[in-house]
């Protein structure tokens, strides 16, 4: 998989719509095993249809399909063995059949607390579905565990066609809400704004917006192969953004002197602009895949930065009016900082070719809980 893909027109249709595509793709992949299944004959014909709806049904990214297929086949085939050796005993010792069942259960409530829960879990299921086919009756217990392995597969077939990319859906997210934090910022500081916009309703939206992401980062890093952390060390950045901005517009709105010297400062009217196209770049290339517009992010960023940092030097022997807007200056700079590490680590995530550094995590700000 390109990781910097451009989403086409057809993908934003398919992915913002994600629901209705998925009730779609397990609708037509139920009919069509339903009628492999009659056609073929296949005995204890309920079982790959079951299993279809089980593996299909809660997530459809491929990055977790892929990996439910497999706990299931390992669950399966584990329970599948376990199952006919409970058969063959029950044939000579009912008690000794009961302990063994005892036994492979307890290890299936044992290991369903651990790292492989749903192979766990698939072990009991299983077992008991195999030990349903009657004393002795081993035919029945090998098709019902063909059976599972066939609807697994199957699943796994639906599923990559077409397949729902979890990557995808967390760019997409991410681009939104990078245009959510332009649109807040954008709004806050406004020079055509008189008194301090009421924007909370869309604050919530955007911390939202955030919080959802996190459930991608899973699936996201099976399918791309970026480390976990690299989606952490976003989540915790894009936290630290969306709160800092905040704070900023406090300081921009804390007295009516210090706005009106802020608004007609040039560096700091040079630096919201900055930070504005920055965000609104972004949010593009995380759309488009267009890379090479990183650098010039990054370039427009530390110029900011250094044109912050002389008007700070300068504030400290200035007058005396100066030091109102000072917290302001600081917070830009933290703002400034904060959208380069993101850049940085947004261009990692999307360039598959490009080691992927220790990421350390920005403690610039305290994290809001989620």
């Amino acid at each position: 998989m390109r990781l910097d893909k451009t989403i086409s027109p057809l993908d934003n249709v398919i992915y913002t719509n994600y629901r209705i595509t998925h009730g779609l793709r397990i609708a037509l992949a139920f009919v069509l095993t339903f009628l492999i299944v009659r056609l073929t004959h296949l005995p204890e014909a309920t079982w790959p249809m079951i299993t279809l709806v089980v593996v299909m049904g809660p997530i459809s990214f491929w990055g977790n399909v892929v990996q439910r297929v497999t706990e299931r086949i390992m669950g399966t085939i584990g329970g599948s063995i376990s199952g006919l050796i409970a058969l063959w005993l029950e044939v000579y010792s009912l008690p000794l059949m009961l302990i063994w069942c005892g036994l492979v259960m307890f290890a299936c409530g044992y290991l369903t607390l651990g790292k492989r829960a749903y192979a766990a879990l698939l072990l009991g299921v299983t077992l008991a579905v195999v030990t349903g086919a009657g004393p002795g009756d081993m035919e029945t217990a090998l098709w019902r565990s063909a059976d599972v392995i066939i609807g697994s597969l199957l699943a796994l077939l639906f599923t990559s066609i077409y397949p729902q990319r979890a990557f995808i859906h967390w760019r997409m997210q991410m681009s939104d809400y990078l245009m959510s934090l332009n649109k807040l910022h954008s709004a806050w500081l406004s020079p055509n704004m008189l008194e301090r916009p009421r924007l909370q309703f869309r604050l919530k939206l955007a911390m939202s917006q955030m919080v959802k992401m996190r459930a991608l980062h899973a699936a996201s890093s099976k399918e791309s192969r970026i480390p976990r952390e690299v989606f952490d060390a976003i989540q915790t950045l894009s936290r630290n953004l969306l709160c800092t901005l905040e704070m900023l517009a406090d300081a921009y709105w804390s007295s009516r002197e210090s706005h009106f010297i802020m608004l007609n400062a040039h560096t700091l009217r040079h630096t919201q602009r900055s930070i504005l196209d920055s965000l609104e770049k972004l949010s593009h290339m995380l759309r488009n895949g267009s890379m090479g517009d990183e650098l010039k992010i990054s370039n427009q960023l530390a110029g900011s930065a250094l044109e912050l940092q002389e008007l700070m030097q300068s504030m400290k022997s200035g007058q005396e009016h100066q030091a109102q807007i000072y917290g302001y200056v600081w917070l830009s700079m933290q703002v400034t900082e904060q959208l380069k590490s993101l850049g940085d680590l947004i261009t990692l995530a999307m360039d598959k070719h490009e080691p992927m550094p220790p990421v350390v995590h920005s403690d610039t700000q305290p994290e809001q809980q989620e």
